[in-house]
């Protein structure tokens, strides 16, 4: 009789035990599984932004960057958008050979006008394994107090900041949750692209060769 109680009492010990180890992990262990948000509205996605989700994956502690294509940012103008599925493929011609990068259309399902505070989360919700990181440039950080609910956003979220001309992010980068990161200054923009292409320039090497090709073949951005 003995025998079998001390047997329950350690069966009953050791599944608290296992129990009590996975919530400590759970509340107290950082995700193993970074991954960084890079939100935009990818109008064509270019080298400039894959050198920046480059640099995120191979020189900070992100394991993984998912574009995540904006259907229409509050603070632009929708008109000089393509159609969502276009620029949505256009990313995943362009990063379709790399693991570590991820096209992500969440936000063509959610309510719209679309807000970050909003897609995080959903995506909190749906991935509680993963430990979401925001991945801004700095002129972007300098104009982040204007986002819906923005102060929630940086004290549950970091923020990986990238350089971009004549801006250095302004008051909010020295908040405990933003990174300021040496990454390449990137000068190249989406808005230029267009213009010149509608100018008729040559754009092929600020493009990847499929997405350059796509864009010819369907004249985008022409008119």
């Amino acid at each position: 009789m003995l025998t079998t109680r001390g047997s329950k009492l350690t069966a009953f010990l050791q599944i608290f035990h296992k129990s009590l180890v996975k919530k400590f992990v759970y509340l107290y262990m950082p995700s193993t599984l970074k991954t960084g948000l890079f939100f935009g509205t990818f109008n064509p996605i270019h080298a400039g932004h894959l050198i920046i989700a480059n640099y995120m994956v191979e020189c900070t502690d992100l394991k993984e960057v998912w574009f995540v294509i904006t259907p229409q940012n509050p603070l632009k103008n929708k008109s000089t958008l393509l159609k969502d599925n276009l620029r949505f493929y256009m990313v995943n011609l362009a990063i379709e050979d790399t693991k570590k990068f991820k096209a992500c259309d969440i936000e063509f399902k959610l309510p719209k006008p679309s807000y970050t505070i909003n897609t995080l989360t959903y995506l909190k919700e749906k991935y509680p394994d993963k430990n979401f990181v925001l991945i801004m440039g700095s002129d972007n950080l300098k104009t982040f107090h204007k986002w819906k609910n923005y102060k929630q956003i940086l004290e549950d979220y970091e923020l990986y900041i990238y350089p971009r001309p004549v801006s250095d992010g302004g008051v909010l980068k020295n908040h405990k949750n933003v990174k300021i990161l040496n990454a390449p200054l990137i000068e190249i923009s989406s808005s230029f692209i267009r213009k010149s292409i509608k100018e008729k320039k040559d754009v092929r090497f600020f493009l990847t060769d499929k997405v350059y090709r796509h864009i010819t073949e369907m004249h985008f951005y022409e008119k």
